[in-house]
C-alpha cells in the first residue's frame, strides 16, 4: 500500500475530487489528528455491480420492510457516526479535515448517503463520493443487526439504476466478502477507474427513483441475479 504524506495542507473538495479521480483516497491517523495521508492500494477492494450477491437471509429482511431507507436526508449526521469510535474500533479515521471536506461535497452533488431508518430513529447507513460512473463506498455504520447491510444492498440497486460501473470499496472486510467483494491488483483497478470516469452516472434519490419506475423494481432485479448464484 502506498501512502503519501499530506501534512497540514488545506483538503478542499476539489482536492478530494482529483484524488479520486487519480485512484487515491484521503485517510488520518485517528479523529483527532490534525492531518491526513493519501492511501493508493497495491490491491483494491471492489463490490462487481453485475455480480453482486444479496444472502437469501437478508433478502427477507429487505422484503419485510423492516427498515425505512433514504437517501441524502440526514448526510452530515451519517458522516458524523460513520466517524465516531466504538469498543470494537477505538480509532476511525475520518477527522474533521475529511469530514469537512466531504459535507463540501454532499452540497456540491457529489457525495452521497442511504440511510436506514426504524421509528423515526436513524440506525444505519453510509456514504460515498459519485464521480462519473465511479462510486467510492467511504464508510458505513450499524446500530441494529442488519441496518447497514440493508442500506448496501439498497446503494447497489440505485447504483445499477444509474448507470454505475465501479464500486469501489478500498479494503475487503468478512462483511463485505459475503456480497462478493473481491480484491483487484491496481493495474486492473486504474482500468475499470479510467472507464467509469467517462459514464456518466446518475445517483437516483428517492425522488427519482421513484420517478423511474421505483427502486423496488431495481431491488428485485437484483434479487433475481443473485438467485443464480450459490446462496
Amino acid at each position: 500500500m502506498s501512502v503519501h504524506g499530506a501534512g497540514m495542507q488545506e483538503l478542499t473538495p476539489e482536492l478530494l475530487l482529483r484524488a479520486y479521480a487519480a485512484g487515491i483516497f484521503p485517510m488520518a491517523e485517528s479523529r483527532d489528528a490534525p492531518s491526513i495521508f493519501w492511501v493508493d492500494p497495491q490491491v483494491r477492494g471492489v463490490l462487481p455491480l453485475d455480480a453482486f450477491h444479496v444472502p437469501r437471509r437478508l433478502k427477507k429482511t429487505i422484503r419485510s420492510g423492516a427498515f425505512e431507507v433514504r437517501t441524502d436526508t440526514a448526510f452530515a449526521e451519517v458522516l458524523k457516526l460513520c466517524g465516531e469510535t466504538r469498543d470494537d474500533r477505538p480509532e476511525t479515521w475520518i477527522n474533521p479535515l475529511i469530514e469537512d471536506a466531504v459535507n463540501q461535497l454532499f452540497f456540491m452533488g457529489f457525495a452521497h448517503s442511504v440511510e436506514t431508518w426504524r421509528d423515526g430513529k436513524l440506525i444505519g447507513g453510509l456514504y460515498g463520493i459519485a464521480l462519473g460512473g465511479a462510486f467510492f463506498g467511504e464508510s458505513m455504520f450499524s446500530r441494529d443487526r442488519d441496518a447497514s447491510k440493508v442500506a448496501l444492498v439498497h446503494l447497489v440497486a440505485r447504483l445499477r439504476m444509474g448507470g454505475f460501473t465501479l464500486l469501489d470499496v478500498q479494503f475487503i472486510t468478512d462483511h463485505l466478502r459475503q456480497f462478493g467483494a473481491r480484491e483487484v491488483p491496481s493495474r486492473q483497478y486504474h482500468k475499470g477507474l479510467e472507464k467509469a470516469l467517462k459514464v456518466q452516472g446518475v445517483f437516483p434519490v428517492d425522488e427519482d427513483a421513484s420517478a423511474s419506475g421505483g427502486v423496488d423494481d431495481a431491488l428485485e432485479a437484483l434479487f433475481r441475479q443473485s438467485s443464480t448464484q450459490t446462496s
